[in-house]
């Protein structure tokens, strides 16, 4: 439980129907512990409303060594992390599947844990597998940011709140009298305050700055960054272009980091063919599937998060080509294809090409 409306109408889902519901609250960054204890404090509210016991826990060192550490040094070479991806992947589904398989591995009762993510694991009645599915909300979607969970885990795992849309659970919380009915949702990484002012102040407390020059494609310099992971590849440029100037004025995005010259290239439009990709070399891509089923996709009919893949991909590390080319691919994000609506695996983006 977060104390956000999702997992606490979850909870009520599930408590207003079994005598045996308990909560578990995760407190993982004491850096924040102004935010983590208002959390706490509506969670026990919730559960005091829901008469059911909540349970803290504290996996801070996995938030260190497996999600933050690894952000702050992909930050450092200039990519664009997904950190949540591996907060779910080694912490929420990771250690604490973990724990509770610890917990209660003496027990003779069966345990699941229940959340409040915005995905579906359903149970495929041929094989008996457990397949991970886009949640029913497609603006709320989650599936992207669970892409890299073990699927062993699957069986253990129950997320109600994927069969509805955010509006019916807002109805369900009122129904409910859950107190966070009206509370907004949550913006922020899974390890860092709202109260942070913003995500790039927050990283440079982390980082050292590393300047280097902001220049267009006919290399004249037009200003500094503070380092290559200050920008992202697709966003807008913060250099004031001179638009008096036909050859220079309009709107100017990144399209390029230059690791090797410590540089930034902006192109003008946001439509501007440099900010386009045609093929991806994707990294430690690990398959949800057996390698049977691997055997027997077709390639042509999957889809990644924006764009068909014409490829086969039969391990780690491939080469997927785009049907049609895709905006703003960034290293460092996450890779994940589906089929329909089901999760078949992940992995990085290493590279781009035009």
């Amino acid at each position: 439980m977060s104390s956000g409306v999702d997992s606490s109408v979850s909870a009520a889902l599930y408590a207003s129907k079994y005598p045996n519901v308990k909560g578990i609250f995760m407190a993982n960054w004491s850096q924040t512990s102004n935010c983590i204890e208002r959390d706490w404090n509506d969670v026990q509210r919730v559960c005091a409303d829901l008469s059911i016991s909540c349970e803290r826990v504290n996996f801070e060192k996995e938030y260190w060594h497996q999600v933050f550490n690894p952000m702050i040094e992909m930050y450092q070479r200039g990519l664009t992390p997904n950190p949540d991806i591996n907060c779910n992947k080694f912490v929420k589904f990771g250690k604490m599947i973990e724990y509770l398989t610890d917990k209660y591995q003496n027990s003779s009762k069966k345990w699941w844990l229940v959340t409040g993510h915005y995905a579906r694991v359903m149970k495929h009645k041929p094989t008996g597998e457990y397949h991970l599915l886009r949640g029913y909300s497609q603006n709320k979607d989650q599936s992207y940011y669970l892409s890299s969970i073990s699927s062993q885990t699957l069986s253990k795992i129950l997320m109600p709140i994927g069969h509805y849309i955010k509006p019916r659970v807002r109805e369900l919380a009122e129904e409910f009298k859950l107190h966070v009915s009206d509370k907004p949702d949550s913006q922020g990484l899974c390890f860092v305050s709202q109260d942070a002012k913003h995500f790039r102040d927050f990283l440079d407390e982390y980082i050292e700055s590393n300047p280097g020059n902001i220049i267009t494609e006919d290399g004249k310099i037009w200003g500094k960054h503070r380092g290559l992971w200050y920008a992202t590849i697709g966003q807008k440029s913060s250099i004031s272009m001179p638009q008096g100037d036909e050859q220079y004025n309009g709107v100017w995005f990144v399209s390029e980091k230059n690791y090797d010259k410590n540089e930034l290239v902006i192109v003008r439009g946001s439509t501007n063919p440099k900010l386009f990709k045609s093929r991806a070399k994707v990294i430690n891509f690990e398959w949800m599937i057996t390698p049977e089923e691997i055997s027997q996709l077709d390639m042509n009919q999957l889809t990644f998060q924006y764009q068909n893949v014409i490829n086969e991909a039969q391990s780690s590390t491939f080469t997927v080509e785009f049907k049609t080319p895709v905006r703003a691919l960034a290293p460092g994000q996450s890779f994940v294809i589906y089929q329909d609506c089901r999760i078949l695996g992940s992995g990085i983006i290493d590279e781009t090409f035009s």
